[in-house]
């Protein structure tokens, strides 16, 4: 699979639509992870607005600019470990979008936040709510009852497990931003405010 050519010094642009859905998605992610763990229906909705922009996200990989296309950012491992393997050896390069380890971690995100919110949904689809739950065993035996909780545990259980690293990722993410930062001598998440980097003699 190819990997995205390097470019000039400057890096990569963001346009809009990838700055607003990535702090969207980052600021459901620490909300609902980290400060509202419960069911409840702040963390739901901010669980369904997440899921709303990874797909605007995801559309906007098929449609957007160059830099925001999937063909900008490949999915390879290859590619990443040798991208790592130059960074440590002291040889870095700037990307046309995400560097090759950033489109690894990228699409990771993507999927773990995936299975977070389908698994998300599915708990608040019928027959998982409470209420539903309830109108529920009054019409079934016991061991379909039965058979209905225990399902709902491996869905809750796959939740969680998903959310936790979803958390874990994210700390990753953070601390490669952090890393490529340094490298480069570009502020990444200034970038991803205001569309550009800027470089440390510009701040």
């Amino acid at each position: 699979m190819a990997v995205a050519e390097p470019i000039a010094a400057s890096g990569p642009s963001w346009d809009p639509i990838v700055r607003i859905t990535h702090w969207g998605v980052a600021a459901a992610i620490v909300i609902n992870g980290l400060i509202d763990e419960g069911g409840s229906t702040l963390h739901i909705w901010i669980g369904y607005g997440a899921l709303a922009m990874l797909v605007l996200r995801l559309l906007w990989g098929f449609i957007g600019p160059a830099e925001a296309r999937f063909s900008s950012f490949p999915f390879s491992l290859s590619a990443a470990i040798d991208h790592l393997t130059n960074v440590f050896s002291g040889h870095h390069k700037t990307h046309r979008s995400h560097n090759p380890a950033g489109s690894v971690m990228v699409y990771a995100l993507w999927g773990m936040l995936t299975l977070t919110a389908a698994t998300g949904v599915i708990l608040e689809t019928e027959p998982f709510p409470v209420e539903h739950r309830q109108q529920a065993m009054a019409q079934v035996d016991s061991h379909e009852d039965g058979e209905e909780n225990e399902l709902e545990e491996i869905v809750e259980e796959t939740h969680e497990i998903a959310a936790n690293l979803l958390l874990i990722l994210a700390a990753l993410h953070v601390a490669g931003v952090a890393v490529e930062s340094r490298l480069s001598g570009r502020n990444l998440v200034r970038g991803m405010i205001r569309g550009q980097p800027t470089s440390r003699s510009r701040e």
